[in-house]
């Protein structure tokens, strides 16, 4: 494929990504991950290293745009932010180690069951009125850096999904609105995705020449998708999360 052409196609697809990212408080990179084995026969890791690229600047910009329209509380982004950095290294050790193809397996599978959560919490929120909900500073600070273990562990080992497993922990648990709970979990992440993506980088399981170009056209529509985000019901809101959840299984599956 022309140079051109790839990076134009990259763009739009990095776009499209950071769309639905913005929506759903993911940074896209659960989505990037399968495309990028689909369309470039990449291995799992080096699928994971390369979205690890167009996640970083996206989520930077989710998060200042989720803090404008509800401010994430400093204090727990922190705290669960410095577990979620050492761990995250950690868990992207493991992953390197692992086969790509049980790599993939593991990653399908902990989509899916993250899917069922989120399936089951959008039929309950529908069948009853909506909890009352809490805020971070509710809680005293070492429950976050609890949380930011899972969140590490997770983001470690599949280059991205740390948001994936704080969000559902911060509302089920912590009874934080959906929209905060996506706000604080990408807070806390973002550190742990900068080890990631070094970590990944030193073991060569990096494509700067498509990373970069999904990076650019992603960070366009973020802006978008959190503005949906923050109107939309939560019932929705969650959802549409399991909805593409459950589509990145399959398309992980179909490599398998």
């Amino acid at each position: 494929m022309d140079i051109v052409l790839q990076i134009m196609l990259f763009m739009v697809i990095g776009a499209a990504i950071g769309f639905i990212g913005g929506i759903l408080g993911i940074g896209g990179g659960l989505l990037a991950i399968p495309l990028l084995v689909l369309l470039q026969n990449m291995d799992q890791q080096l699928a994971q290293g390369t979205a690890l690229i167009m996640v970083l600047p996206a989520v930077i910009l989710t998060i200042r745009k989720y803090n404008q329209y509800a401010r994430i509380d400093r204090g727990s982004a922190i705290a669960g932010a410095a577990s979620a950095s050492l761990f995250t290294w950690i868990g992207a050790f493991f992953a390197l180690s692992l086969p790509s193809s049980t790599l993939r397996l593991i990653y399908a599978m902990f989509v899916l069951a993250v899917a069922l959560y989120y399936f089951q919490q959008s039929a309950a929120l529908r069948r009853r009125r909506a909890p009352a909900t809490k805020q971070a500073a509710d809680y005293p600070r070492w429950i976050f850096a609890v949380v930011g273990v899972l969140a590490g562990l997770a983001g470690g080992i599949f280059g991205v999904g740390g948001s994936v497993i704080a969000v559902p922990v911060l509302t089920r648990f912590l009874k934080l609105s959906q929209f905060n709970a996506q706000a604080l979990g990408l807070t806390m992440v973002l550190p742990g995705l900068m080890v990631a993506l070094l970590t990944y980088a030193s073991h060569g399981q990096v494509d700067w020449s498509i990373g970069i170009p999904m990076a650019l056209g992603s960070i366009c529509l973020v802006p978008v998708g959190v503005r949906l985000a923050h109107g939309m019901p939560e019932p929705r809101l969650k959802l549409i999360f399991a909805c593409m959840l459950l589509l990145i299984m399959v398309l992980l599956l179909l490599k398998i």
